[in-house]
Parts: structure tokens; sequence; C-alpha cells
């Protein structure tokens, strides 16, 4: 049954007036005098007086129909102002995974923001390498992965956020620590900290010196941007890094980030 076909009936008992009730709920006096045969057959009892002097008087089956629904509408009638007045409150938990040199140094500034706007959402945010953020959105382990150089898949929906730029980082006694910018050719030849093989921003690093024919010795390999970080600090070697991973080392002066003069390289990074 039809909220509505109880409204119009308790329009009909109270207008005594099938043109009135019809008129009030927008509809034809035919319309609504099919709804109140409907509900007297539903009832098995005769719910309105017909030809009656004072127009369509209620029976006393009807009557009581009329008291109890007249209740209820009233009732939904509340609920729906409720509802409507009732703020739109985000909650629940979110399953999200990073790339750690997104995930330690640029998200968590917009994750306490987005946590004091919306105080009920439990964020489980975890680290992990790009392969395995790919394969937990697909499987539906993760709600959302944000990642760098993103590749899109069928299965997955990509939204672009901002852009790295890669530098060259080395550690304040390096000779080239104190130039304002440098070429990519200043590391021909000289010790190369590198991501490893598989995270996609080494195979961007990669293009861009294949790109600029120039050949690095790559004497050590990191699956993340910290331990590659404290190796440069060490003198260890020289890298290229996103300006946003090595920003807090360069204002401690612990290391030294340039830019490029062959050109401004970015890394794209999203949410997928």
């Amino acid at each position: 049954m039809h909220i509505e076909t109880l409204k119009t009936f308790c329009d009909l008992v109270e207008t005594a007036s099938f043109s009135k009730a019809a008129k009030l709920n927008l509809v034809s006096q035919s319309a609504v005098s099919q709804q109140v045969r409907a509900l007297e057959q539903r009832y098995g009892h005769q719910l309105i007086e017909r030809g009656h002097a004072s127009g369509a008087i209620a029976t006393e089956a009807g009557r009581l129909l009329y008291v109890e629904s007249k209740e209820l509408l009233e009732r939904f009638r509340a609920l729906e102002e409720k509802l409507r007045d009732r703020p739109s409150v985000m909650s629940g938990t979110v399953r999200v995974a990073t790339v750690y040199s997104v995930g330690l140094h640029v998200v968590p500034p917009h994750l306490k923001a987005f946590l004091r706007e919306h105080p009920q959402v439990n964020i489980r945010l975890e680290y992990r390498r790009t392969d395995e953020i790919y394969a937990g959105c697909v499987s539906g382990d993760l709600h959302f992965g944000i990642v760098a150089l993103p590749t899109r898949r069928a299965q997955l929906e990509v939204i672009p956020l901002w852009h790295d730029r890669l530098v060259f980082v080395c550690s304040p006694e390096h000779p080239l620590a104190g130039r304002k910018a440098v070429r990519l050719a200043s590391l021909a030849g000289a010790p190369f900290i590198a991501f490893a093989r598989d995270i996609p921003t080494r195979r961007e690093i990669d293009r861009i010196l294949r790109e600029h024919r120039v050949s690095v010795v790559r004497t050590m390999e990191f699956d993340n941007v910290e331990t590659i970080k404290r190796s440069v600090e060490a003198g260890l070697g020289l890298s290229i890094l996103p300006d946003s991973a090595v920003a807090s080392e360069v204002r401690a002066g612990a290391l030294v980030a340039l830019p490029f003069r062959d050109g401004t390289f970015l890394r794209p990074i999203a949410v997928i």
C-alpha cells in the first residue's frame, strides 16, 4: 500500500468531498474513488458512505482506519523532516595504501585536514610497493591507492593529483653542492644510488638518463626513498629524487637538492 493512498483517504474523510480530496492530492475524482475501492477490497469493509446528504462520510471501519492512518502519516512526516534536516555525516572505514615517497612526505597534512573535517571516518593508511597497491585495488582489499607515474588499467580509475619535480640530490659536502643548478651530465660516471628496478620512478629516471645519453654507475638500489636518502647523506653517492621527499632534509641541511639545467622533469601522482 502506498502512503499517498492513506493520505488521500484521510483528506477525503476530513473534507467529506471526493472533489476536494482530489484537488488536495493533484489527482482526478475517479482516482480517489479507485483508491477508496482498493482500500475497501483490501480490508473487506465499506469505508465511505456514498450518496450521504452530508457528503462522503466515513463508516465505523473508515473512522478506525482514518484515526490510525492519521497517526501513521504524522509519524512519517516527522521522519521526513528529520531526514531532511540531518546533516550529511561521512563515516566508516577507508583503506588506503601509498608508496613511501608520497605517503611519508605529502599525504600527512592532507590526511590531518580531512580527519578534522570528518572525524567519524576511520582511515587505515598503509605503505606498500606499487605493484601491491595495484593488486589491492583490483582485488578490493584497498579502497584507494596513491601512486607515482600511474598506469591505466581496465579495472581501475585514475584520478590525477599533482606533479613532483625530480631533482639532483647530494650531500652538503659534495663538490656540486654549492651550485645553483646542475646538468644531467654531472652524473656521468658518478656513483648513483637508485630505486629498485621494478619501481616506476626508477623506470622514469632511467628513461630521462637514456634520453640525455647519460650513463651512471649504480652502486646501490633500494625499494624505498628513505634508505636512498640516508645513503646519500652518508656520502655514498648521488641520486635523483622527488623534491617533496627531500624537503625536510634540505631544510635541516642534511641534503642538498638542485634543479637541472636540462629542463624540468616531473613525476605525476594520482589516486587509483
